[in-house]
């Protein structure tokens, strides 16, 4: 069981002790801190939205009622997705908004994420503060005659799929000329609603979309997270369906990941390099990506003649560089896109439109476009970590093995051989160690990752 209090927001398992898990208490707690902070005599309004969990009900009840308890106006937006809720914030002018899932993480966890009134994760200095305002106490609720509402809205997936629609780079026409036959693994979240009706509104014939684990309950038929050995279900139903790509998103639907005609993976790193490869032929610019994600996207942007820029992991920390160099597109390399001039925020949905658009006018396959791509091989591995570690020691420790070797400390560890990288870091959103190593071949990206597994191992 573990409580974990991030720039992702606030992350624990269903069940035990509060202070320890996402407990109702806790849950009370820190919603009430959040709405303290971002509400006014001004703008009361905060935009709440869930996933498909089997907790989500309880906890998003929890979390409405604490809100109105503090005088908040919420508008609920009940089964949503993570990019939705952050457009519904700046269509609504709200103060803020809470999208209640665990993303990627397996079905006993949910979380609160926490957004500011620009539809964007908080800052870590504001999270600071409202982290030591809830830990510390500071409940204060209103009376009676000041208790807020809640207004249900339901009208935010046509909105927000009409934006997509309506973006200048996305092309309906050449998706429908195409003619397109879509695989959807939907993990039993919100993806099985959002995206085929995106899909629809793209001009893909419903009877060539195949919509897999399309129930929404929460009971995730494989693990949520959409990496390669939780996707042979997807590969198998592309090729038995002869289709021309399988699309999965996480259950909360900001992460995108492609299958290729014959079943093989585009690459989750790939997702990105694809939808910048096809933004940069449009209008030319910089790019941004954290230190864990695959250099394609620097060797893309340099083709355009565009400048890449890295940033520490977290969609705060890639927002906030991509600001900075005013770029035209970036993201995560775990399939996260961020398209700034439609929002700051990673967005599965407009990936796909983009994705789509792309493949259509490319004249190629999704096999071909992959093929078209730098080939590199990164290797993802973690370690469980005990709560007494402390990293810094190892990476310390590290440091002084390595001296040798170029290094960053953005964010964990970043250490460079020749051509190849390991990027070495404390997650966000579970209790481990991330090991993340690219090459150009697999088996050295592969030996550098278990190189320095056994090194923190061996200093652990």
């Amino acid at each position: 069981m573990a409580l974990i209090k991030s720039i992702s927001g606030i992350r624990g398992t269903i069940g035990g002790k509060p202070g320890e898990t996402l407990s109702p208490l806790d849950i009370v707690k820190y919603t009430a801190a959040f709405g303290r902070k971002l509400i006014s005599a001004e703008n009361k309004k905060i935009v709440v939205g869930r996933d498909g969990r089997i907790s989500g009900p309880m906890v998003a009840e929890l979390v409405m009622q604490t809100l109105v308890s503090i005088g908040a106006d919420v508008i609920d937006l009940g089964l949503s997705t993570t990019p939705t809720v952050e457009f519904a914030v700046t269509a609504e002018n709200a103060a803020g908004g809470i999208i209640i899932t665990a993303s990627h993480n397996p079905k006993e966890w949910n979380a609160l994420k926490l957004l500011n009134e620009k539809g964007e994760f908080i800052s870590a200095s504001i999270g600071k503060e409202i982290l030591d305002d809830a830990d510390q106490g500071n409940l204060v609720f209103v009376t009676v005659d000041k208790l807020g509402s809640i207004t249900e809205d339901d009208s935010y997936l046509e909105k927000h799929l009409n934006a997509i629609v309506e973006y200048p780079l996305v092309n309906k026409h050449s998706i429908e000329k195409k003619k397109i036959k879509i695989v959807v693994d939907a993990i039993n979240s919100t993806g099985a609603i959002f995206v085929p009706a995106l899909l629809k509104k793209l001009g893909v014939p419903e009877d060539q979309i195949i919509v897999l684990n399309h129930e929404v309950n929460g009971k995730f038929a494989h693990n949520p997270e959409p990496l390669p050995q939780n996707l042979s279900q997807l590969s198998a139903a592309v090729l038995s369906y002869k289709a021309d790509i399988g699309i999965a998103v996480d259950p909360d639907v900001d992460r995108l990941v492609l299958v290729c005609e014959d079943g093989s993976m585009f690459g989750e790193e790939y997702t990105l390099v694809a939808v910048a490869d096809y933004v940069l032929g449009k209008r030319p610019g910089n790019t941004v990506s954290n230190l864990s994600s695959s250099r394609a996207l620097r060797d893309i942007t340099e083709k355009h003649k565009g400048e890449y820029f890295p940033a520490a992991v977290g969609e705060v920390n890639v927002v906030a560089k991509m600001k900075e160099v005013n770029a035209v597109i970036g993201g995560e390399g775990n399939g996260g896109i961020i398209v700034p001039d439609f929002h700051y925020g990673r967005d599965a949905l407009i990936g796909i439109a983009l994705i789509l658009t792309h493949l259509a006018q490319s004249g190629k396959s999704l096999k071909q476009m992959r093929s078209s791509y730098p080939d590199y091989f990164i290797s993802k591995n973690k370690i469980e970590m005990d709560n007494d570690v402390d990293l810094n020691t190892v990476f310390e420790k590290l440091k002084v093995k390595y001296k040798s070797n170029p290094h960053s400390t953005i964010d964990g560890l970043r250490i460079e051989f020749d051509n190849d990288w390991v990027h070495l870091r404390a997650s966000n959103t579970e209790p481990i160690i991330r090991i993340i190593a690219e090459s150009n071949f697999e088996t050295t990206a592969n030996n550098i990752a278990s190189k320095l597994i056994k090194d923190i191992q061996e200093f652990i």
